[in-house]
């Protein structure tokens, strides 16, 4: 099997010179690629993905899945965790919300998915567009993140969390045991300018709080470190 497909992509490189030099990322902004790098050569890591949307579509974590890496999966769309039972058994998928304290939630689902979201002012910021409309809501169960990881994660040791719950997300980093559970990363999706806010942005604040610093950013996502970790970086 590995042979043949050896041959296969020494055709298509051959017919098609260009994919010899192109890079697959699954992530909205190339995140998985900066985490790849920083985890270098690592095996056998463990992630988890608050917000995981779908398996493959802006996925961080499909790439490193790839890579036999594997991790839990939660997203509260009605729906969602028969396609990451299918793609991605390897992992554990949870069709739940995250939150301070165990309720339920109001979700409202729009007619673009990775936009669905329990926060209402995120509901009036979205519906500002034309483009963008609520097309259902619904109640759905919500727990604190440390006793989801409690109950689910076999061990405490995670490479990286990453977060992207559309409003809710200071509320689900709120919601963890950093005392136990202390990822060697966090990725958090926020406003683009909060490193110029400086001492004033809460979620820069509460994560300096917890022992972690700001790593790199894309656009709309922020890199934390645990500078109280042993990370040493990939080798050159």
């Amino acid at each position: 099997m590995n042979n043949v497909k050896d041959l296969t992509k020494r055709l298509a490189t051959r017919l098609f010179p260009r994919l010899r030099y192109s890079v697959l990322a699954y992530s909205s902004e190339g995140e998985d690629l900066l985490l790849k790098r920083i985890f270098d050569e690592k095996k056998d890591g463990v992630y988890v993905d608050v917000g995981a949307h779908h398996p493959f579509r802006f996925s961080n974590t499909y790439l490193f899945y790839k890579k036999n890496w594997r991790g839990i999966n939660i997203d509260p769309m009605p729906g969602t965790m028969e396609l990451f039972n299918k793609y991605r058994p390897g992992d554990i998928n949870l069709e739940m919300g995250v939150s301070s304290v165990p309720q339920e939630l109001t979700y409202s689902i729009f007619n673009e998915p990775a936009l669905n979201t329990f926060s209402a002012e995120k509901v009036k910021e979205y519906t500002q567009k034309s483009c963008y409309k609520v097309i259902g809501s619904k109640k759905v169960e919500t727990r604190p993140l440390a006793a989801i990881l409690d109950q689910h994660l076999k061990s405490t040791a995670i490479d990286f969390l990453t977060i992207d719950a559309e409003g809710m997300d200071l509320e689900v980093l709120r919601s963890n045991n950093w005392q136990k559970y202390r990822p060697a990363f966090v990725l958090v999706e926020s406003q683009p300018y909060e490193l110029e806010k400086g001492t004033s942005s809460d979620l820069l604040k509460f994560m300096h709080q917890k022992g972690y610093g700001v790593f790199a950013k894309t656009y709309y996502t922020y890199f934390f470190r645990d500078m109280q970790g042993n990370y040493t970086g990939p080798n050159d």
